[in-house]
């Protein structure tokens, strides 16, 4: 690895760091780290602010509530991953030139994912191609995929290196025409399973973009990355994004996540 992590991670993980005599599989690493990221408790909300950074140094800021509901098995371990289907609704508060836009995304199993986009100033709600998912996620360094996760089963997996702290996996795609990157390099922490640090490399075997957990706290039981960044190497941008009011388990109902209400947001459950 060639950047050293930040001195904060070592202050944020809890427990022994000393390496595990026997490495679990790469299954197992795979289906527990994607259960950390994207599927703790049954739902969730958090609110979020968004800073993008450019290379200039000029700053533009975003305001959201993210809303997450799984499907009632998400987090078994039925034929051996932490995996269901999800849907997501995110409403932006500020600027005002997004004020009441809505992204909302069903999360699929057997098929690409449904995602769509409400514009209040058109009054327009905008179909996501799935072609798109891997574009900028409203002018961020994030993108649409990264919000609400890569399926585990479009990458092949790979354990390359362990360390006293870290399980770093090689994740290659399947279908390497569908995406930009030829692999990405992911460092799980062995004691949480968080990914702290993923790192994009493409066609030429560049790294292009990295992606870094900044911090964790406990939430109702729950390691939760509260602040994260994307990076852009090339474009010399950075975009982090800090989570606060973060709650699970908040019973959230399914109607929520309907096109019904991109025209009519929940308010009871964005204050």
């Amino acid at each position: 690895m060639k950047r050293t992590l930040p001195l904060l991670f070592s202050l944020l993980w809890l427990g022994s760091t000393a390496a595990w005599a026997q490495a679990p599989g790469v299954d197992e690493i795979v289906n527990r780290a994607n259960l950390m990221a994207y599927y703790q408790g049954k739902d969730g909300r958090a609110k979020v602010h968004m800073t993008i950074t450019d290379s200039q140094g000029r700053k533009r800021e975003r305001e959201m509530t993210i809303l997450r509901r799984d499907t009632p098995d998400s987090d078994d371990l039925a034929g051996g991953a932490y995996r269901g289907e999800q849907k997501f609704y995110v409403y932006f508060h500020r600027p005002a030139d997004v004020n009441k836009m809505v992204f909302m995304v069903w999360k699929h199993l057997d098929r690409d994912d449904d995602r769509w986009l409400y514009l209040p100033a058109l009054d327009l709600v905008k179909r996501i191609a799935a072609t798109d998912k891997r574009t900028s996620f409203v002018g961020s360094d994030f993108y649409y995929e990264d919000v609400s996760g890569r399926d585990i089963d479009e990458d092949d997996h790979e354990l390359v290196k362990t360390t006293n702290n870290y399980y770093v996996l090689k994740n290659t795609p399947k279908d390497p025409a569908s995406v930009e990157f030829s692999y990405y390099l992911a460092y799980i922490h062995k004691q949480s399973f968080i990914p702290v640090q993923v790192e994009y490399y493409d066609k030429n075997g560049e790294k292009y973009r990295v992606a870094k957990a900044l911090e964790v706290k406990t939430i109702q039981g729950y390691p939760t990355v509260v602040r994260a960044q994307m990076e852009s190497l090339k474009a010399g941008s950075r975009t982090v994004m800090e989570y606060t009011d973060v709650r699970y388990d908040i019973g959230l109902p399914e109607e929520i996540f309907t096109e019904r209400y991109l025209r009519r947001a929940p308010r009871k459950y964005l204050r």
